[in-house]
């Protein structure tokens, strides 16, 4: 049976995105839908990246995958920075809950959000274009491990960020460019061959690809290869983060 602690806190993060949730999913649907509009509208008849399958439709699955990630992150890293700021982290860190508890309450919590965003955003482009549904299973797996992924990069992010600036540096200058440079609006086979090697070490470019591969049943790379790349890295990411909240790293002052 999961510590009360760790239900309280789960609950908590959940409370904290959804009483906001014109902010935290209202605003990032309608930037979605913005971009399927302005892209979709402008591309649909010049560009055609898998066999039978229209430029909206193939943008569709990119765009959920974006703001499913992107969203994510910034669950787990604003409420970790804004604890910290205010000074109520330390009634957490004071509450008789493990590191391994601590982790799973901010990523689960912010798959919650990734995974509310995500179909939010699929609900409504879908009445623009209809992917089909090659294997469901696919879809599932990437859309956990990738909000998985980016909530806990967040907590890493929350952890080192001393302030709203540093957070917004690490957003800016990692997530956002991984997340444009992953294959969400295009094919990677229509890069030069120098920039498909170099898009070939984004991790987020295979979960992606591996996505949009349960949608459609054409991808970039082999899906099995994604899958094993994503979850290899969510591992890594996992233990690091745990590692850095058994060490307090800068959060015992």
């Amino acid at each position: 049976m999961l510590a009360t602690t760790f239900r309280t806190l789960f609950y908590k993060e959940i409370l904290r995105f959804w009483k906001v949730a014109t902010q935290t999913i209202t605003a990032p649907v309608l930037t979605a839908l913005l971009y399927l509009l302005i892209f979709g509208h402008a591309l649909e008849d010049y560009v055609q990246v898998y066999p039978g399958v229209g430029y909206t439709a193939f943008l569709v699955p990119g765009l959920v995958m974006m703001s499913l990630l992107q969203n994510s992150f910034a669950n787990s890293s604003s409420s970790l920075i804004q604890s910290k700021i205010n000074g109520s982290l330390v009634f957490i860190l004071l509450s008789p809950i493990s590191h391994w508890e601590l982790y799973l309450a901010y990523m689960l919590a912010s798959i919650v959000r990734g995974l509310v965003v995500g179909i939010g955003v699929f609900v409504v482009t879908i009445w623009f274009a209809q992917p089909s549904f090659y294997s469901p299973l696919w879809i599932v797996l990437f859309a956990l491990l990738g909000s998985a992924i980016l909530g806990t990069m967040g907590i890493i992010a929350g952890i080192w960020a001393d302030k709203y600036e540093q957070l917004a540096t690490f957003q800016n200058f990692l997530i956002m460019p991984a997340t444009f440079l992953s294959g969400v609006f295009y094919s990677i086979h229509t890069l030069p061959p120098v920039w498909q090697r170099i898009s070939e070490f984004n991790p987020f470019f295979y979960m992606v690809d591996g996505f949009r591969y349960g949608f459609f049943g054409h991808s970039d790379i082999n899906p099995l290869t994604s899958l094993i790349i994503v979850s290899i890295f969510f591992v890594f990411l996992a233990f690091l983060a745990v590692h850095l909240l058994q060490k307090g790293y800068k959060l015992r002052f």
